[in-house]
């Protein structure tokens, strides 16, 4: 028997089929369109692909969480 062993293993290691391989990379490509569409990118950093918007409100409204550090996140609050 030929084959060859298939290394991505975060987005398909689940599926038992090549159907459901490719159904799921159908499904992630039309979300990362739907993101890019929202105004959401790719930065390249240490080695590292993170995904990024310029506005936190958005971010949010998506339901991801920043893996900024504390210090970047917080919101200052002016005195009155």
């Amino acid at each position: 028997m030929t084959y060859f062993t298939w290394k991505e293993t975060g987005l398909t290691n689940d599926c038992e089929t090549l159907d459901s391989m490719a159904a799921r990379f159908e499904e992630s490509a039309r979300l990362m369109r739907q993101m890019s569409a929202a105004g959401f990118r790719v930065e390249k950093k240490n080695q590292r692909q993170l995904i990024t918007h310029t506005d936190p409100e958005i971010f949010n409204k998506w339901g991801f969480i920043s893996e900024q550090p504390p210090y970047k996140q917080l919101t200052l609050i002016p005195e009155k």
